[in-house]
């Protein structure tokens, strides 16, 4: 396929995902219920229900594709085509009322991921992209950040919303976070990685993320001129458990760094509590 036959997927792409995130607006006004999917992994009407409109929308228009979406699962017949669906990425901001979230979409052509939209309602700002035609927000192009000292980053990251206690990555974040300007965790990948891709943040990373969550957010930080890798600098895989994204010009110490939190060298201890009067 073309450059041009990437990016005409875009239009109706982004026209779905305003038509998603306006129906989220709806329901984020309203406070809707919580429900639970396990111990702390919620749910909300509206996740359903952006998903099943992304769905409809996408079966009548292109109706021998595949869809992988976080609420319904995967429906494949062997089509070339693939879309990745994220309908309500923050769902946990979203259910408590904190404005960080947005609508995920990315398509697949033969293993290629070639366009990818995130749209966040709140501000309402589209991300966009396509292989080979770059990335953009809200019609303009973006690119990733110029800062090339790790200790001038800003840099973001995750943590699951269930089983914390045995996610390792309070210890990536205890060290990182003294070896940067500082870090940020929103609650929603997709944003993360379109703020890597528009320069906001200098990189981010996350483990356990799922095909939906990374799609559309890594195909915006490639074509924005950054970077994607597993932990150990290795070809990012959309199947992955590891995902680490940057400007590329603080990839190789960002790197460094976790090869050597992985072997235990030069880890800074966690500060000691010293009482009521500790400052």
């Amino acid at each position: 396929m073309t450059h041009d036959a990437h990016a005409s997927f875009l239009a109706p792409m982004q026209t779905i995902a305003r038509e998603a995130g306006a129906l989220l607006m709806g329901h984020f006004q309203r406070r809707v219920k919580i429900e639970y999917k396990g111990e702390a992994d919620l749910v909300t009407i509206a996740d359903r229900s952006s998903e099943a409109l992304i769905r409809e929308r996408i079966k009548a228009l292109w109706p021998h594709h595949d869809i992988l979406g976080e609420e319904q699962g995967l429906v494949d017949t062997g089509s070339e085509y693939r879309w990745y669906l994220d309908p309500l990425d923050g769902t946990t901001n979203f259910a408590h009322g904190f404005p960080v979230f947005c609508v995920s979409m990315a398509l697949e052509h033969q293993g290629k991921r070639i366009a990818g939209v995130v749209y966040d309602p709140t501000r309402d700002e589209m991300f966009s992209a396509s292989l080979g035609g770059g990335a953009h927000l809200n019609g303009q192009p973006i690119h990733v950040s110029k800062i090339e000292n790790l200790a001038e980053c800003l840099l973001a990251t995750g943590f699951p919303s269930h089983k914390r206690h045995q996610n390792p990555n309070i210890h990536f974040y205890h060290q990182i976070t003294l070896r940067t300007h500082g870090l940020r965790r929103a609650g929603s990948a997709a944003l993360d990685l379109c703020c890597v891709a528009c320069g906001r943040f200098e990189g981010f990373w996350e483990f356990n993320l799922n095909p939906w969550d990374t799609a559309a957010g890594v195909l915006l930080v490639q074509e924005a001129g950054g970077q994607v890798s597993d932990f150990y600098g290795g070809p990012f895989q959309i199947d992955s458990k590891q995902t680490l994204a940057s400007n590329g010009l603080v990839h190789k110490a960002l790197l460094h760094e976790f090869q050597e939190i992985f072997d235990g060298r030069g880890l800074e201890p966690l500060p000691a509590v010293q009482g009521r009067g500790w400052d």
